[in-house]
């Protein structure tokens, strides 16, 4: 198969050049609208309570508050005095105008009022209470109820939001620099996530090529042999993205995918590349003309790459069985990109090898300048050492990776307790206006959803008691600030009194009209209640406090105890997937160490080999997520990053996703190894020449290729969503740890020290090591 798969890529590289071209252009002009299909918010497929809370606040409500926005405003003067209360009360008014705003709250001192906007449509409510004034008197917000439902509808009003501000500022000449007004909220902050995203995907690409491009010059010396990965490793990238936009109308797919892609396409792209084109310039120097030498290429160092490519989209495959579309999408990105990179490695690059030939090396005085780089000496020295000494360094090597793998007994799961969302973002810097203003939970309530059974309405005498009780209950906790429910209205209001108010609901919605809109549905059998916590709890917290109002509604009086009560919002939505993606760890882990030892075992003919991979693998994960514990949940070192203190928590996510694609990628390095050993041994029959050849060999290559890498995955780690900088992070420690640790001096000292036994039952006994003189061993 490898031999008809060279011939014919030989023989066909013109048709194979050309309809590369030609789909490149077409996927350039596809894939540069991947954004505008992409989703920002972590869905899942399975019922959880927080999705069931969501899916009734949907369908049972009218009018659902699933998703305000918040219109924070800071003046340099305070809020009461003549031209920021003008200021103000113009932003409300051209906001209330807008089709799909039919609610308003807003702060104006004196007593609370309600009214309607000129054209009756939308509800004005004017309120002293003193949450949304800020400490200062200076700072305020405006809560925004809209029209659209949840998700991305509502991500597509804020523009319009935002531009309606602006040009009510730009009217009054306002200094924006002195008036700062910001919009936030669910939406705002998915939608300015990502932008972000892509941004930051921009500017990576635009920050690596000239990094790449240095690298690549002193792996060859050569200035077009350096730009035959780039090119491979940008076409996987933008094909992929080509396919995504396809796919993206048959499947939800999360921006996530965007940077995955990027640093996947690039990394994986230029390391099957490297490892092609050194093949290639090694048989020309052998003697052998460009054909001879590109098909001979493609069937070593190719075989090695459909191998490597195997083994990576084992990780990427599992990620199909996780219930996040965050999961999901970084697997589908992650097996069509690394798929394109095999295929462009094994059609396209061969095919212009071929044509090139020796053109490759031009310019040669710059190949002459750099030999210093592919002299061998330092690493046959390494070897030959390693050799002599495999028990010291598998006991030196072994201690390092304990130390680094240390941390994980500290690691804790969770929404981390700052940086969560970018701050150089509106919708970020709209937060922490809400958090100096003390109303941070306003946009991320906890939502406790209550459904009664037929025949029983929330409003009824028995009800009401029980919603006061559970009310009660919730307020007891030190760490809930505020409850909005049907009984909790305004405060020192009696049972006896919220039972008269609802005992004529038609009466009750014409006086509370968006209230009772939101809290209470048209058939009054299910209500909501909103808990907000205190801004002293973080993120990571607020995950306890879910847990704890679960915990109370589970206990709740026998006046509720034949109601479905559901918590959900977005910390409860983060704690199922937290939950679901936890108990499904150990499933994913087993079975991507089964499948790739499988595989490995069938493709060495080994049964220590794969044993020994994926023992070794396991060790460089495990020591990666000792360093993200070490830097991000504890912060030593995390100012480097950008990061003003430690995270407390590392998002579940981070742990899959890091798991499933190094434990890929470390394979690369693996392969690239392994394979030039067999082929070492299969030819001289002495183990430890054969470790020692395959280890000088490929150390070039190898070094060249994790740096790259490194630099591909370290960009990211300081990109503005924490998310992304834990994965690229992650990815960048993997890497450098796998290609000097483990794959310079433990998985050689293992070779070293299994001797034939590597190669069992491959090979059952000793073959008596061929003699060549030296010339011929310098040229392998």
């Amino acid at each position: 198969m490898k031999e008809l798969l060279a011939r014919a890529v030989i023989r066909y590289r013109w048709w194979i050049i050309v309809g590369w071209l030609l789909l490149g252009a077409l996927a350039f002009k596809n894939g540069s609208r991947v954004l505008e299909v992409l989703n920002v918010g972590g869905a899942t497929r399975q019922v959880t309570e927080s999705s069931q809370a969501e899916e009734l606040l949907r369908v049972r409500f009218s009018r659902s508050l699933s998703d305000l926005f918040a219109v924070t405003f800071t003046a340099p003067d305070p809020i009461d005095q003549p031209f920021p209360r003008l200021v103000l009360d113009s932003l409300v008014a051209a906001l209330s105008r807008q089709s799909y705003v039919h609610g308003l709250v807003y702060y104006r001192p004196g007593e609370d009022t309600t009214f309607l906007s000129p054209d009756g449509r939308a509800t004005i409510r004017a309120t002293h209470d003193s949450t949304f004034i800020g400490r200062n008197g200076r700072s305020t917000f405006v809560l925004l109820a809209l029209t659209a439902m949840s998700g991305d509808s509502s991500s597509q009003l804020v523009m319009p939001v935002r531009r309606v501000i602006a040009a009510t500022l730009e009217r009054f000449s306002v200094d924006t620099m002195r008036y700062q007004v910001r919009v936030t909220g669910r939406s705002p902050l998915d939608l300015d996530v990502r932008s972000i995203t892509a941004a930051d995907s921009k500017r990576g690409e635009l920050r690596l090529l000239p990094l790449t491009m240095g690298i690549l010059l002193l792996a060859f010396g050569a200035l077009i042999a350096a730009l035959l990965p780039l090119l491979v490793g940008f076409m996987a990238i933008w094909t992929t993205l080509a396919i995504i936009t396809v796919l993206a109308q048959f499947t939800p797919m999360s921006v996530f995918v965007l940077n995955m892609t990027s640093m996947l396409g690039l990394g994986v792209g230029i390391d099957y590349s490297l490892l092609i084109v050194t093949r290639f310039r090694e048989e020309l120097n052998r003697g052998l003309r460009r054909r001879e030498a590109a098909h001979r290429a493609l069937v070593t160092a190719g075989s090695a790459v459909i191998t490597s490519g195997l083994t990576v989209v084992v990780g990427f495959g599992a990620l199909l069985l996780t219930p996040l579309t965050d999961t999901r999408s970084v697997g589908i990105g992650g097996l069509v990109v690394v798929g394109m990179a095999v295929l462009l490695s094994i059609t396209l690059l061969p095919a212009l090898l071929a044509v090139l030939g020796r053109q490759i090396d031009r310019p040669r005085w710059l190949a002459r300048r750099l030999t210093w780089y592919h002299a061998p000496g330092v690493w046959e020295k390494w070897a030959r050492s390693l050799g002599r000494h495999p028990r010291r360094a598998l006991v030196l090597g072994g201690i390092a990776v304990a130390l680094l793998t240390a941390p994980v007994a500290w690691i804790r799961i969770g929404l981390p307790a700052r940086h969560w969302w970018p701050t150089q973002t509106e919708a970020g810097q709209g937060v922490a206006d809400l958090e100096q203003m003390g109303a941070g939970g306003v946009i991320i309530p906890i939502r406790l959803v209550v459904e009664f059974p037929p025949g029983q309405t929330a409003v009824s005498a028995t009800s009401l008691r029980g919603l006061q009780r559970l009310s009660d209950s919730l307020h007891a906790d030190p760490r809930i600030a505020q409850v909005r429910s049907l009984v909790d209205v305004k405060p020192g209001t009696s049972l006896l009194s919220y039972s008269l108010l609802y005992s004529d609901l038609a009466s009750a919605r014409s006086q509370l009209p968006d209230f009772l809109d939101a809290y209470l549905s048209p058939d009054a059998r299910v209500t909501l209640m909103d808990i907000q916590v205190r801004d002293t709890t973080s993120m990571t917290t607020t995950m306890e406090v879910t847990r704890a109002v679960r915990r109370i509604a589970a206990g709740r009086s026998k006046a509720l105890k034949d109601t479905r009560v559901f918590v959900g919002g977005y910390t409860a939505s983060a704690l199922d997937v937290q939950d679901l993606l936890v108990a499904q760890f150990p499933l994913l882990v087993t079975l991507i160490l089964a499948v790739t030892g499988v595989m490995l075992a069938v493709a060495f003919r080994s049964v220590l080999v794969p044993i020994k991979a994926v023992i070794m693998n396991s060790l460089s994960v495990a020591a990666t997520f000792g360093l993200i514990v070490l830097v991000f949940q504890m912060g030593y070192g995390s100012a480097l990053l950008g990061l003003a203190g430690p995270a407390a928590a590392i998002f579940v996510v981070v742990p899959v996703l890091v798991f499933a694609v190094v434990f890929g990628l470390s394979m690369d390095y693996e392969v690239f190894l392994l394979s030039r050993v067999k082929e070492a041994f299969d030819r001289t029959g002495d183990n430890d020449r054969a470790t020692q050849e395959g280890l000088s060999a490929t150390a070039t290559t190898i070094t060249s290729a994790a740096l790259i890498m490194i630099l591909v995955f370290g960009v990211f780690a300081f990109a503005r969503v924490l998310a992304m900088q834990f994965v690229g992070f992650g990815l960048a420690v993997a890497v450098l740890l796998d290609a000097t640790l483990i794959r310079m001096v433990l998985v050689p000292a293992i070779m070293h020290l299994a001797g034939r036994w590597n190669w069992w039952p491959g090979v059952r006994r000793p073959v008596a090591p061929l003699r060549r003189d030296s010339a011929s061993l310098n040229q392998s």
